[in-house]
């Protein structure tokens, strides 16, 4: 998968959506936000990133210092600025060099790494607004598989921080299971713990409870977007492994 190529069409998709909505519809999944705030906050965000990696920041920059970090009034050239947002991260990656060590809020990464991040970012908040609108909320599915990995990495890096209890007691294991053509074994993990760390590893088995389903259902449950029962999802097991799982861990 093209990551920038997959992070700018996600973009344009949701400013699609933005373009016919009403601004102020609520968005479930963010309470207390409507569709303009939902808007602002992932255009900010992709700005917010391109200027760290532009100038190779390795230290946090406060969003208010993000240039050009408010859309302008009228919604067309509002998209354009959405979109012209993305444009700018793929353009200074490319710039600055894609394995250049840049600050993230997971300490230094290479600079590509914002790219994956901001695409899913995006995809989950394009879902979010879908949802909030009626609309198709599906995340294309290698999007949707990469998306859950990069979670998982995300989550063994950061579950249990400043002693939050871990989403995963004792021998309990988490079991996905993407249903999707083509994933084959990359489309399936098995989540444990493994010296007090979770880890994660693409590999079939039945886990304390585990989940099969498409991959854009998997990744919107995972992330509190929609609830298992309201999905395509199949789950077996130990329900309750699974609940724990989506209380303590973080987005």
């Amino acid at each position: 998968m093209d990551r920038a190529s997959a992070y700018l069409e996600e973009t344009r998709a949701f400013g699609e959506l933005i373009r016919t909505a009403d601004q102020s519809t609520p968005v479930p999944a963010c309470p207390g936000w409507t569709i303009e705030q939902l808007f602002r906050h992932v255009g900010r965000g992709d700005r917010w990133a391109a200027q760290i990696v532009r100038d190779r920041m390795d230290s946090f920059l406060d969003f208010r210092s993000v240039e050009a970090g408010k859309p302008p009034p009228d919604l067309d050239d509002a998209i354009s600025w959405l979109n012209g947002g993305a444009q700018r991260l793929v353009d200074a990656v490319e710039l600055t060099g894609a394995e250049t060590p840049v600050w993230t809020f997971l300490g230094p990464r290479p600079a590509n790494w914002w790219i994956r991040r901001r695409l899913h970012e995006n995809a989950v908040h394009r879902a979010d607004a879908a949802i909030a609108l009626g609309a198709d909320a599906t995340v294309p599915a290698d999007v949707a598989a990469d998306g859950i990995e990069e979670f998982l990495e995300r989550i063994a890096i950061r579950a249990g921080a400043d002693g939050a209890p871990l989403p995963i007691e004792g021998s309990d294991t988490v079991h996905l299971h993407a249903t999707d053509p083509g994933l084959e074994s990359g489309g399936e993990w098995t989540i444990a713990l493994d010296g007090g760390q979770i880890s994660w590893a693409h590999e079939h088995g039945k886990g304390t409870v585990a989940l099969r389903g498409a991959a854009s259902e998997l990744l919107l449950a995972m992330t509190r977007r929609v609830r298992v029962g309201d999905t395509g999802i199949a789950l077996f097991g130990d329900e309750s492994v699974w609940q724990r799982w989506l209380d303590r861990t973080p987005l």
